[in-house]
């Protein structure tokens, strides 16, 4: 064989070639042969070509990792990737820590579920390179590690960068998905399609392209469940707003809400095509292949909603876009003098300032003018044209930005959680290397990130390559690598590209050009920066990949990225809140005060007197300089966690699907790193081997004598010692084995050189092996023989060792149960000790830290002394400087008054003093209207005076004489007796109120602890409430007052500031808006949204409710309106001679509730311990009839004691309001008296003589004239509450009659609309009203419906119960009447005619059920007939139906099915446990099929068991619920046996050598010695055949011990070994390292032992063959030959079971383990899909793990007899009775 290079090519960039000459150090010329069969003389030299690359082995061509080539090199890796892209149609390669994902430009069927879960809980080397495969790796370094990570996703537009974070997240989300019903996972990937809306764009090179870079950390909690997520977005590219290249489009949500434009939802944005807009047609093509915008924009929509965005801000979200897009269309007309511009009556500018709630007048005058400001003056001034179109277009990108941003926070508020983040995933889609022919400022941004980026990953790829080393303890060198450190420092460090770019943009006339000129003067000397030769407008930069050529024009200008604030003001005034709040935190004045607090709460704080406003963009952060922070976050999270890198590289630019573009790849390769990673790999010791691995694959080179040493790392060394001479070349760790560049190569040389001479050997030896076959098979039979009597031998001595060894163990099992004891009781002590002594050291440390809290009382006493002694000197300063501040203002009083301080002051009060003359012409004409209507209100008041002084008069001529004084001073003292009694009374019952108060209080204090807990939340909630409304207001007035200003500042021309602007703010004609209205009902609507939603879309019968409820409520809420304002104008009108009669109702009504409460509380007392003593009393009773007529006796008691208690109350109560309004009348009588002494003595008595007692002394009539009085008291307060009644009445009534006004009202608007519309819509209307009715009515029967099934329940159960106890009756009187006959009864069944039966009694039902499910162990009825539960409980329900028990045959049949899920909900992974209730509940089943009576199941029956036939009840309906139940027994069973037999599965299959020695081992790459593998070979995750065959004996054993039908055995069997033939077919689908020759002889050797298994349990009819069938058909397949026509021919036929995506998978993945071996050509396997087209199929690649066959349950009788069923002791069923 030649060796093998690799030569430079321009075509192909690297060509293969064979040396066909010697060559020899120094030879100038390489004799070559090409592929082509050619010749080619290869130059060597200094000036030439260096020597050529070699080439790896056919062998290594292909692999997963590139890292496992034995010569790591460009050409080598170039090759590998389009091997696998071309002729396996592998998209992902490993190379070392990186993966490369090769874009395919095709649907691949390799994202589906069943991929996830086959690559879920694998280690990342054990299957082939994939996307899952990195995500499960992070996710696996997440939970073990408990260290954040990170995957970075780079690469150029159009490499499929989104697309590889999009199925990250996908992975994430299914196997991460949330532990609650919260759905975050799905809210996570529903933000995906929104970001492609807004963020994404066609570009030339990519129809998908991100145009902003974004990493979403998705968080997990301790369980490693998804409970959130966070974006961060860098660098929108915010010119493609405005501007698009040829044959590209604007973001995809333009052209998506164009397409929608024609729905209803949309007409108000005055749409159309996108066509006819300037910012989406610059491209010149708005539609994109295969997309459908509208579909599109439906599912984001969707998304949105989702996420929770309501329809409102949708809604305002697609008014901004619309308006964006008729902002490009206003056109800019110049004026004549070119200076300035205006636009004339522009209909698209009319629509976006109605889209977005803005003044017309404004925003037409401030797109063509802009403000000028200085420190005292502001001035206005036009724009030109071109300037006004500029601007234009500036804030139409900033409107965008601001939207986008806007879009960004209110998705992460939806993915954000309030649970404690433990950990999180981050993915960092960001844009990869880039150079165009024009490369301006987002380029350069770009680039700089990547330069980032790349130093942290040679930074990680070094660091891991040291830790490599370091770990094995092998000796190492410092490897060079390439450090961009110098290019960043050119970018970002002190007077660099950035910080120049800054400064330029700080000086007021800097240019692209001046900023250019500070470059050249300054950068000149730095090694990446570079002057063009032919431009000064230009720079070239040398990144890591590529030179790249910046443009300097519009640098400047992206970096400021200035919009004028005057734009932005009234954008702020917005009539939409959502448009007023994406501009809120745009600019803020320089006034303006913010703190912070820790809760991220902000105060506004506004200074008192206005202050000019200073442009936004002086203190404006550059974006370069936000850029810069923002990257250095990024840097900073991406260092503080695991990266993991994902490499995207675009293979063509034609977009051609399986196109292979060798410059373009290696282009890329070389940007991101990849090539990077293969140099330092090889610089160091690529090649890895650990010692049993390099044992297996190079033992053939050993001797025999090595062979026999035990210790392989010795055999190891001992090899590489004695074949490779130079120690350098190899590094023995501590488990692996490192070896230089090209080491490996020769050892496979030197392997292949043992294996031919082996062949030759072999075939020198089978001519004397042909002789000696006679000789052979005499020897064979004697050594026959001699083997079986040696192994008679051998296995009688393993058994004596056996025995000897389980001896031992159990000797071993003894002393440590007797030493633990031991150590148990001593520590025990020792814990005793402790605790005494911990005990006494608390309570001297308690009498510590009193002392503790003595010092620092004392400490803070002295404290607050100082303090005082300190403010009383504060004060004293306060007044000093007070008497020193009086002096001063004295003399500036003096200076004020002098003749310059006068001038000052008058400059420019003319006008004012004008103004002023006005107001007072205005106060005087107010002053005199005022003064007229007091002269008319004065004569009023003057004639009323008049005529209440004659009234007086009148009154007191009417006074009798003071004679009447000491009759009425008598009955003072009498009442004031009364009135003491009364007090005393009232003090004892506050004593006894108080001591019942406190009793109460302790009671109660439990359930007030309870309660406070949920008061604090509800004041909390409350307070949380007004805080909202406060904002609110606060919001608003902020908005109206920037409104204010807006039009204050609209007024065009020179002018100066406001200085009487508080004046005109005081006097503004604006109405003040309160929002804390609007405020409530948006509360309202989000609490109705939030709590409500799911609900309402689920049930439209509770959205009706809830409509028709608050209709109800709104004119409810009318009503109490009107009756309140007609209550108040009654209230006015009312004289006010009333106010007496309304105290007194006022007395009588509040001792009238206090006297209704405490009787309220006493009968409540009361009547609960009656009820108590009648319950009482009825248990006692056994007579229903009884009980019933005590009970009417004691109510109709009880209603009567209550009347005449109602009675005596009322005249309690008015006799009380008596006493109280007494002692009212004289207390104002006696202070009548005094304030009427008049001055002379005389006493003016000013109150009627109407004393009865001088009437007559004996008293008679007086006491006559006071019973009246009260009986006219309580006529009268009768009287009033008839009154009252009366006047309820009425105002019902009238609400009736309101009621109907307004539906007659509604008919009436409801009969106008609908003549005013047309006849088809009339119809249209009235269908919609009568639906409604309809609605209405039903929803009034469905709550009638309701109620009556609520009451029809309720008196079910009663009628059950009276029933029962009617039973119970029966049952009792029949046992007295008869019980000696029933003992003869009992006694003649248990001797002569046992009928198969089982009693008991109904209160044993539960320890029935307890005894025979809850408690019962399958190992407690072992060793007694199978399914004795079910068969006992038959029994039961026999003896149920015999006695014609319905309601216990409901009861047992509920109890056992209930008790039964609960016992398996319990043990939900006990296979035993399962399969015992499974053989039982079908048991059960067949039973009531049996013994049922129908003639069907009666055919197998004796005619005994047709006489156990159940007589009364038919139990169809609970066997179809047992059958049910059944299936799901069965279903729970699979999913047990599947968990158990899943991790032994690919071990057992394709893993463990069945066969030893004839598997053989290929070089592995890096992720093979990467982290994510948990266990070796030989450790507790590997399993054997004979240990999967053992559990699946175990699993046959513990079914048929149970009794388990065989046909229920075979299926359970027949489902295990399709879950063994899926799982075993996925892994081999998706390992490239096991589809080879020696695998596929391992798998059908393994296939046979399981057939062979089969057959000994007599399965061979189950069907569990024929599930492994595309099993078996793939191992065959990795056997068979794979060369010619007539082998696709003969493969066609043989792989029947598997599909044709399947056949070729396999084909693609086969691997030759050595040189003898020849790949399946790409011919080959285009041949065999030629023969296989014609198959109709469904394209499947994987098999569905989760399917699950459909259970039959077939009919099996008992052969068993009731009567000679025998019950173990041992069940203590003792309470059950044979019959």
């Amino acid at each position: 064989m030649y060796t093998r290079v690799w030569i430079p090519d321009p075509e192909d960039v690297w060509r293969g070639a064979e040396i066909i000459k010697d060559y020899k150090e120094g030879d100038p010329i390489l004799h070559l042969k090409l592929e082509d069969e050619s010749t080619l003389e290869f130059r060597i030299g200094p000036k030439d070509n260096a020597l050529p690359f070699l080439r790896n082995p056919d062998i290594l061509v292909g692999e997963n990792d590139l890292t496992a080539l034995s010569y790591l090199h460009e050409p080598a890796v170039l090759h590998n990737l389009k091997v696998r892209f071309l002729e396996a149609n592998h998209i992902y390669t490993y190379c070392g820590i990186v993966l490369v994902a090769i874009n395919p430009y095709d649907q691949l069927q390799i994202y589906g579920e069943e991929v996830i879960n086959a690559y879920s809980g694998q280690n990342m080397g054990d299957m082939d390179p994939h996307i899952f495969a990195v995500a499960e790796e992070a996710y696996k370094q997440m939970a073990r590690d408990e260290r954040n990570q990170s995957i970075i996703v780079s690469g150029e537009s159009g490499a499929g960068k989104t697309v590889s974070a999009k199925y990250a997240m996908r992975f994430f989300a299914t196997v991460g998905g949330s532990a609650n019903d919260t759905n975050v996972e799905e809210k996570v990937l529903a933000s995906s399609p929104i970001m492609e809306a807004i963020g994404n764009a066609k570009t030339t090179r990519n129809d998908n392209s991100s145009r902003f870079g974004k990493y979403i950390q998705i968080g997990f909690d301790r369980r490693y469940h998804i409970i959130g997520a966070n974006m961060r977005t860098y660098l929108l590219e915010k010119s493609r707003v405005v501007f698009q290249a040829e044959d590209e489009r604007n973001y995809h949500i333009f052209y998506q809400l164009c397409a929608s434009a024609s729905l209803p939802d949309f007409k108000d944005l005055a749409l159309s095509n996108a066509e006819d807009f300037i910012f989406t047609s610059q491209g010149e093509n708005i539609f994109i292949e295969g997309v459908n915008d509208a579909e599109d924009f439906e599912k984001t929509r969707e998304a949105l909603t989702l996420l929770g965005v309501k329809e409102s801000n949708q809604s305002s979200i697609f008014r901004v876009i619309a308006s964006i897009l008729h902002l490009g269309n206003v056109e800019i007309c110049p004026e004549r003098d070119g200076e300035s511009c205006h636009i004339s009556d522009d209909p698209h500018l009319a629509h976006f300032c109605r889209l977005l709630g803005v003044e017309l007048e404004q925003m037409e005058h401030w797109l063509c003018h802009r403000k000028l400001v200085t420190t005292s003056e502001t001035y206005v001034k036009s724009m030109s044209c071109k300037q006004a179109a500029n601007a234009r277009d500036a804030l139409a990108k900033h409107i965008y930005a601001h939207m986008f941003d806007w879009i960004v926070e209110y998705v992460n508020r939806s993915l954000h959680t309030s649970s404690k983040q433990h950990s999180f995933i981050g993915v960092l889609d960001i844009y990869g290397f880039e150079t165009f022919e024009i490369n301006s400022f987002e380029q350069f941004c770009i680039n700089y990130a990547n330069e980032k980026l790349q130093q942290q990953f040679n930074q990680h790829v070094f660091k891991l390559e040291q830790e490599e080393y370091m770990k094995e303890q092998i000796p190492w060198t410092l490897i060079d690598f390439y450090d961009n450190q110098p290019c960043i420092d050119l970018i970002e460090a002190k007077l660099g590209i950035l910080d120049l770019l800054d400064e330029e943009c700080k000086v007021p006339k800097g240019t692209d050009q001046n900023w250019c000129q500070k470059l050249f003067d300054r950068l000149s000397s730095r090694v990446h920066f570079q002057k063009p030769r032919m431009s000064n407008t230009s720079f070239i930069i040398i990144h890591f990949a590529d030179k790249v050529e910046y443009q300097c024009e519009g640098f400047l200008e992206k970096n400021r990225d200035t919009v004028y604030e005057e734009q932005i003001n009234i954008l702020k005034a917005s009539k939409y809140q959502l448009v007023a709040d994406l501009f809120q935190d745009t600019s803020k004045d320089s006034s303006n005060i913010t703190i912070t607090s820790s809760k991220s709460a902000k105060i506004n704080v506004r200074s008192a007197k206005p202050t000019p406003k200073v442009p936004n963009k002086e203190h404006k952060k550059t974006v370069g300089h936000q850029f810069r922070s923002s990257l250095q976050l990024l840097m900073e999270t991406l260092n503080a966690t695991t990266p993991h890198y994902v490499r995207c590289i675009k293979p063509n630019d034609e977009k051609e699907a399986f196109m292979f573009d060798a410059g373009r790849a290696v282009q890329q390769l070389r940007a991101c790193g990849v090539l990077e990673t293969i140099r330092i790999s090889a610089a160091g010791y690529p090649s890895r081997w650990t010692y049993p691995d390099f044992f297996n694959r190079y033992r053939v080179l050993m001797k025999k004598s090595d062979m026999t040493l035990g210790d392989k790392k010795l055999v190891c060394r001992n090899l590489l010692e004695t074949l490779i001479k130079d120690p350098d070349k190899f590094q023995f760790g501590k488990t692996k084995i490192f070896f230089r560049a090209g080491q490996v190569a020769y050892l496979e040389k030197l392997r292949a050189d043992k294996f031919r001479n082996a062949c030759i050997k072999i075939q020198k030896t089978v001519r004397g092996w042909l002789q000696r076959v006679r000789y052979r098979k005499i020897r064979k039979s004697a050594i026959t023989l001699q083997r079986y009597g040696r192994g008679y031998m051998a296995r009688r001595l393993a058994e004596r060792l056996r025995l000897t060894r389980a001896a031992l163990i159990c000797q071993k099992q003894y002393r440590m149960v007797r030493e633990r004891r031991e150590y148990l009781r001593v520590r025990q002590a020792v814990i005793t000790i402790q605790a005494y002594t911990r005990g006494m050291f608390t309570r001297f440390l308690l009498h510590h830290k009193a002392m503790v809290i003595q010092k620092h009382v004392r400490g803070w006493l002295t404290r607050r002394k100082f303090v005082r002694a300190r403010n009383a000197a504060i004060t004293i300063q306060c007044a000093y400087r007070r008497l020193r501040a009086k002096r001063e203002l004295k003399q500036l009083k003096i200076e004020a008054r002098s003749a310059e301080h006068l001038k000052k002051l008058n400059t420019g009060m003319e006008n004012k003093i004008v103004q002023l003359q006005r107001k007072m012409d205005d106060q005087a004409k107010d002053l005199k209207t005022q003064n007229e209507q007091l002269v008319v209100a004065k004569a009023s008041l003057d004639s009323e005076v008049n005529k209440l002084q004659k009234e007086l008069e009148v009154m007191r001529s009417r006074q009798g004489d003071g004679s009447q004084l000491t009759s009425l001073q008598d009955e003072l003292e009498k009442l004031r007796a009364e009135l003491q009694e009364a007090h005393a009374h009232r003090k004892k019952l506050e004593e006894e109120y108080s001591s019942e108060k406190m009793e109460l209080e302790q009671v109660s204090h439990l359930s007030l602890m309870g309660r406070k807990g949920s008061l604090v939340g509800r004041v909390q909630a409350e307070l949380d409430e007004e805080r909202q409304r406060y904002q609110n207001l606060l919001r608003e007035f902020s908005r109206l007052e920037q409104r204010y200003d807006n039009l204050q500042e609209a007024k065009p021309g020179h002018r100066r500031n406001n200085s009487n602007q508080s004046s005109l703010e005081s006097d503004s004609n604006y109405p003040s808006i309160s929002t804390s209205e609007v405020g409530d009902t948006d509360d309202a609507i989000q609490l109705v949204e939030e709590m409500g939603a799911e609900k309402a879309a689920m049930d439209i019968g509770v959205f009706m409710k809830l409509q028709k409820r608050v209709r109800e409520l709104e004119m409810e809420r009318k009503r109490l309106q009107s009756n309140l304002e007609k209550m108040e104008d009654q209230a006015l009108r009312k004289p006010k001679t009333t106010s007496e009669q309304d105290s007194s109702d006022l007395a009588y009504n509040s001792l009238k509730r206090q006297e209704l409460e405490s009787e309220n509380k006493k009968l409540k007392n009361d009547l609960n311990e009656l009820r108590k003593a009648i319950a009482d009393r009825a248990s006692q009773n056994s007579s229903s009839n009884e009980l019933q007529e005590g009970y009417n006796l004691l109510l109709s008691q009880l209603k009567a004691a209550n009347e005449e208690l109602e009675v005596r109350k009322e005249e309690v109560l008015i006799l009380r309001t008596q006493i109280v309004s007494t002692a009212q009348q004289k207390e104002e009588k006696s202070n009548h008296i005094v304030s009427h002494w008049s001055g002379s003595g005389k006493f003016i008595w000013s109150c009627k003589a109407s004393d009865w007692g001088y009437l007559n002394e004996d008293g008679e009539l007086g006491l006559a004239y006071q019973g009246l009085k009260q009986v006219a008291r309580l006529l009268e307060a009768q009287l009033q509450s008839q009154t009252r009644k009366h006047q309820d009445e009425m105002t019902a009534f009238q609400t009736q009659i309101e009621l109907l006004k307004d539906d007659i009202e509604k008919k009436q608007e409801m009969l106008n609309h609908t003549m005013s519309l047309s006849p088809e819509a009339q119809v249209e209307y009235s269908v919609q009203q009568e639906i409604t009715r309809l609605t209405n009515d039903n929803l009034d029967l469905k709550e009638l419906v309701e109620k009556l099934e609520k009451n029809e329940r309720k008196l079910k159960k009663q009628l059950r119960i009276y029933m029962k106890k009617v039973q119970e009756l029966e049952g009792e009187m029949a046992t007295k009447s008869r019980p000696e006959l029933t003992r003869q009864v009992t006694v003649q069944r248990r001797e002569k005619d046992f009928e198969g039966m089982l009693e008991y009694h109904k209160d044993d039902e539960a320890l029935l059920v307890k005894t025979l499910i809850t408690d019962m162990k399958p190992n407690a009825v072992s060793a007694t007939v199978p399914c004795l539960p079910a068969y006992i409980l038959f029994m039961c329900i026999r003896h149920a139906d015999y006695i014609n028990d319905d309601q216990k045959v409901h009861s047992l049949l509920t109890a056992t099915i209930n008790a039964i899920k609960k016992v398996l909900k319990k043990n939900n992974d006990d296979f035993e446990m399962t399969s015992f209730w499974l053989a039982n509940t079908s048991r059960l089943l067949h039973c009531l099929k049996q013994y049922s009576g129908d003639e069907a199941f009666m055919t197998q029956n004796t005619a005994k068991q047709n006489e156990h036939c159940l007589k009364n009840f038919d139990l169809a309906e609970y066997r179809q619920v047992l059958s049910d139940l059944s299936i799901q027994i069965y279903q729970q069973l699979i999913k047990v046996a599947e968990h158990s037999l899943q991790p032994m599965i690919v071990s057992a299959m394709l893993e463990s050598e069945s066969i030893p020695s004839l598997s053989g081992v290929k070089p592995s790459g890096y992720r093979h010695r990467s982290s994510s593998m948990d266990t070796d070979g030989d450790g507790p995750g590997s399993y054997t055949l004979e240990s999967l065959i053992r559990q699946l004996g175990q699993f046959h054993g513990v079914m048929g011990e149970h009794g388990l039908d065989p046909e229920i055995v075979g299926q359970v069997i027949r489902q295990l070994f399709y879950s063994i033939n899926a799982i075993t077919l996925n892994n081999l689908l998706l390992r490239k390292d096991v589809c080879s020759w020696s695998t596929g002889m391992q798998l059908r050797y393994n296939i046979s032992q399981m057939e062979e298994w089969l057959r000994g349990k007599n399965l061979q009819q189950s069907g569990a063959v024929t599930n492994i069938e595309p099993l078996i058909q793939a191992a065959q397949l990795l056997q068979v030959k794979k060369k010619t026509s007539q082998d696709a021919e003969a493969i066609c036929s043989l792989c029947s079971a598997l599909t044709v995506q399947q056949i070729v998978k396999i084909l693609n993945l086969y691997t030759p383990l050595n040189e003898f071996e020849e790949r399946v050509t790409v011919s080959f396997i285009r041949n065999i899909q030629n023969h296989l087209q014609d198959r109709n199929e469904v394209p499947i690649l994987l098999v569905d793990t989760k399917h699950t066959f459909p259970v039959l349950f077939p009919y099996t009788p008992s052969a068993l007899s009731l009567e000679t069923l025998h019950i173990p002791a041992n069940l203590s069923l003792d309470f059950i009775t044979r019959v």
